[in-house]
């Protein structure tokens, strides 16, 4: 099961520029509308190992963030377990998603932002 992370430890890692890949697994539409700052867009769905290996191009051990719309989201946790099972070894859940980023008070990018 993925490691959780906070808003506040999120927030913290993106100021820090650390290396680290951020995905949203929302839609097109709606990671165009808004998504964190420094996100990368990998919808969930069945083709999303596919489109994340060729488009992150992560290695097995690098730290990745996924998250999704909210805390009720599942998106983000089926995307999490998709990495692990294909032998991602640190995947890190952001449940809060842009729910808990909004209600944190902090930007976001994007058409709507």
């Amino acid at each position: 099961m993925a490691k959780v992370i906070t808003t506040e430890e999120l927030k913290k890692k993106i100021d820090e520029g650390g290396e680290f890949y951020l995905v949203d697994v929302l839609s097109p539409n709606s990671f165009e509308a808004r998504h964190i700052p420094g996100a990368k867009n990998v919808p969930n769905g069945p083709e999303f190992l596919k489109q994340f290996e060729e488009q992150i191009k992560a290695s097995k051990d690098a730290e990745i963030i996924i998250y999704c719309g909210s805390a009720t989201c599942m998106a983000s946790v089926q995307a999490a377990d998709m990495l692990e099972k294909a032998g991602y070894t640190n995947v890190t859940h952001y449940k809060d998603g842009l729910a808990g980023w909004q209600n944190a008070g902090y930007k976001f990018e994007g058409e709507a932002a």
